[in-house]
């Protein structure tokens, strides 16, 4: 049988993590850490609480159970593989459900956006492309562009590798990295060159992320 591109990605995954309760478990651990830096990463780019946000493989709202209070009710919308993933967060996670609307709460493993609103004003992929090869990463990007027309900046992380065919590399937070499979490194050019051909304007940040993830900030092309 073929290995899938991702582990989440595996017959019964979600429902066998969901079953053993281990919705925090299974999105990466570094839990509050990790959602403190995201949360960071989208203030420090300017997003306030009248803002829209799109968390983008938001699993189980390790980021959403900080954005939900900040935002105004009904301004964060997410993303994951499995919808059942999310609303446990939804449960467990957040101290006042009803500001999240569950409909805004979709199942797209494809990047399609199915149902989110165009006008979104941020959106955030942390730890999604890590775990899909690199056509994944572009066929996203070019879906987002024109879905979200409105967006001010998008983020998301990925793995870099000076030589990524090479083989396996490990990066600074010690996790080893892989050409052809997850967790995923690619070139920083190649990232760069993929954002331009879809319509956006790419920057690679200096800071240091969970795992050696490297921070990509980008906006809209003119």
């Amino acid at each position: 049988m073929a290995r899938p591109a991702s582990p989440y990605l595996a017959p019964g995954f979600y429902d066998t993590a969901l079953a053993k309760g281990r919705h925090r478990d299974i999105v990466g651990g570094r839990w509050d850490e990790t959602g403190r830096i995201q949360m960071q990463i989208l203030q420090d780019a300017g997003m306030l609480p009248h803002h829209r946000l799109l968390d983008i493989g938001a699993g189980s709202l390790r980021l959403g159970c900080k954005a939900v209070p900040y935002l105004n009710p009904g301004h964060y919308w997410a993303t994951d593989a499995s919808r059942a993933l999310m609303l446990r967060g939804r449960a467990v996670e957040l101290a006042a459900p009803e500001r999240l609307p569950e409909d805004h709460l979709i199942e797209d493993s494809r990047f399609a956006l199915p149902g989110v609103p165009p006008d979104m004003d941020y959106a955030i992929a942390f730890g999604v492309f890590t775990h899909l090869p690199f056509a994944e990463l572009q066929a996203a990007l070019a879906q987002m562009r024109p879905r979200l027309p409105h967006l001010k900046h998008l983020v998301f992380t990925v793995f870099l590798s000076p030589d990524p065919q090479s083989g396996p590399l490990r990066q600074p937070d010690g996790v080893v990295t892989h050409p052809d499979r997850p967790p995923y490194h690619f070139a920083r050019a190649e990232v760069e060159a993929a954002c331009a051909r879809t319509g956006w304007q790419a920057t690679a940040s200096q800071i240091m992320l969970p795992r050696g993830q490297v921070l990509i900030a980008a906006t809209p092309a003119p």
